[in-house]
């Protein structure tokens, strides 16, 4: 059976990525479905908030109640890198449009297209009105996902739209303020 992966920070993890990761372990008939992170997402560096070690923490209850969902945590941040020895590799419209920058390969198109030539199977999700460049010619699957779940982000959720939180990570936040209130939340973890 194939195994899919789908890296992001999940911060904090959404119905809209478990919409997205179950469409994906269903549309393709994958075994399993990898939420991954990166110790160090890239271009998120500075991300302290919620800690990596409770991200993870919500993210082993979500999976809990899903078999066919796990749960890793990597050192690399490039997707060509996080995606290596998966089948597939699920990704919305925004880090379609990464992956295909040269900039996060020190500018140069020549390593940019080296690095695309390694991917396995690219399932994606169009964001709403978001344009998909170059995934005929490469050859993806577009996942079909509800267009509800494509206006949902986790900044929204951070910033007022805790409905999105998956309710693992929205009772998180209730207990600790981790994705809402970072002074409470800082007072939490100095217990």
């Amino acid at each position: 059976m194939a195994l899919g992966v789908y890296p992001g920070s999940f911060n904090p993890p959404t119905v809209a990525h478990l919409a997205i990761a179950e469409t994906a372990w269903r549309q393709l008939g994958l075994e399993r479905v990898d939420l991954v992170v990166s110790r160090t997402a890239l271009g998120k560096e500075g991300v302290e908030v919620p800690s990596l070690d409770h991200r993870l923490e919500v993210l082993q209850e979500v999976a809990a109640s899903r078999p066919w969902l796990g749960v890793q945590v990597v050192d690399v941040q490039l997707i060509v890198d996080v995606a290596e020895g998966y089948d597939v590799v699920v990704m919305g419209a925004d880090k379609w449009a990464q992956v295909f920058d040269p900039a996060w390969y020190g500018g140069s198109e020549e390593a940019r297209d080296k690095a695309v030539a390694r991917l396995p199977t690219v399932a994606v999700v169009a964001r709403a009105g978001a344009v998909l460049e170059g995934v005929d010619e490469h050859g993806a699957v577009l996942l079909d996902v509800p267009e509800h779940f494509t206006l949902m982000s986790s900044s929204a959720a951070r910033t007022g739209r805790r409905e999105w939180m998956t309710p693992e990570a929205l009772d998180f936040d209730e207990r600790t303020g981790a994705w809402t209130d970072e002074a409470r939340y800082t007072r939490y973890r100095m217990r």
